[in-house]
């Protein structure tokens, strides 16, 4: 979810390894390179899509009881399988859990039935720093017309990121979830925290003292998540800057997830030259390396560009968005400065798919379906 237009090696590793901190009695240990190395050794090349279903503005109505929608959801992933996917990352909010714990774990569980039964794996992500800082659950407000991602909501929102007192109820929300699936082979990682040091984007208000506030969190989600002992990997992404292998370069915030996640992941929408140097930094530490956003045609990110890139370079591949529905993500992120009322934009920013299936372009599915079947076999 980066939002440039709108918001205002081994060596490097080693040196941030000790920024970590000391972790709960009970917690695994951070996986070594060896142990890393060896998971993703034994995956296929994992090719997917950051997904919500098309009927679902944001994780509040992807989740709650209401508005789940296990029927479109099939419906959506026998598409992903068709074309070689094999992979989600799929958003949670912690307020979901606060509110449902059992009711969303339960729902939790029969999404992870349908993706296995279209041969998908998850990786779920527990809390986001993008877009609206003020979630509210229940039902959701309709998306604005033209504007891209105009539901979506940051978790933990930033009047309880601010407030040390509701930490309580993260740390019981990381484990509860995290220690459910943690042994859930259909489960392939966890993101922890999406974008956690974005000030959130849009024309929403800036949360204040938000890196700082992060920084005093995020390494606490990696220990809370480690004290259940998950048989996967844990990561959360870098998204901006441009020296990541350079110890000094990295924010407060940075340094945590670099120093905490057993595999490496990243963000990049630009050009695919710009997307093959930020792969090689993250590769530096020596971990397996996941792109877990990219593909934004307006941008100059696209699958024609970096999804080859992905192959070659062995890493895991997820794009923004996958059918196009009510976050309205085909729309540019310059949407918030000018909706796009009165006309589509030329080109679609992200989605893969028309809200009926049919592709918004069909050489990118036979893209992927090539690619994919190349290095995983036919889809089954």
């Amino acid at each position: 979810m980066i939002r440039h237009l709108l918001l205002a090696g081994a060596t490097a590793a080693g040196a941030l390894i000790g920024l970590a901190g000391a972790l709960p009695a009970n917690a695994r240990a951070m996986w070594s390179k060896d142990e890393a190395n060896r998971w993703y050794g034994g995956q296929p090349w994992l090719v997917g899509a950051n997904y919500t279903n098309r009927s679902a503005i944001n994780q509040f109505e992807m989740w709650q009881a209401n508005t789940f929608n296990p029927q479109q959801i099939d419906q959506e992933l026998g598409w992903a399988q068709a074309m070689g996917m094999n992979v989600m990352r799929v958003y949670l909010h912690n307020m979901l859990w606060e509110n449902d714990a059992a009711g969303l774990k339960r729902r939790m569980t029969q999404f992870l039935d349908i993706a296995e039964r279209h041969h998908i794996r998850v990786m779920f992500v527990l809390f986001d720093s993008c877009w609206d800082p003020d979630p509210v659950a229940g039902p959701q407000r309709p998306p604005i017309p033209g504007v891209h991602n105009s539901g979506w909501m940051q978790a933990p929102g930033a009047a309880r990121l601010a407030d040390a007192s509701q930490y309580g109820k993260f740390e019981a929300y990381v484990k509860d979830v995290v220690g459910t699936f943690a042994r859930d082979k259909r489960v392939a990682a966890w993101d922890v925290w999406n974008e956690p040091n974005n000030s959130g984007g849009g024309n929403y208000k800036p949360t204040l003292r938000k890196t700082e506030l992060v920084a005093g969190l995020l390494g606490q989600v990696f220990d809370w998540a480690r004290s259940v002992d998950p048989t996967q990997p844990l990561t959360s992404g870098l998204w901006t800057g441009e020296s990541w292998d350079r110890q000094d370069t990295l924010d407060a915030v940075e340094k945590i997830q670099v120093a905490q996640s057993d595999v490496m992941s990243f963000h990049d929408y630009n050009w695919p030259e710009q997307w093959e140097k930020r792969a090689r930094q993250m590769a530096s530490y020596g971990r397996p390396v996941l792109c877990s956003e990219y593909m934004a045609r307006g941008n100059g990110s696209t699958f024609d560009g970096s999804l080859p890139l992905g192959k070659k370079l062995k890493v895991a591949m997820f794009n923004w968005g996958f059918v196009d529905g009510k976050t309205q993500t085909r729309m540019p992120w310059d949407s918030w400065k000018k909706p796009y009322t009165y006309e589509e934009p030329t080109v679609w920013f992200h989605e893969v798919l028309r809200a009926d299936g049919a592709p918004y372009r069909p050489a990118e599915v036979e893209l992927i379906k090539r690619l994919t079947t190349e290095a995983n076999g036919a889809p089954r």
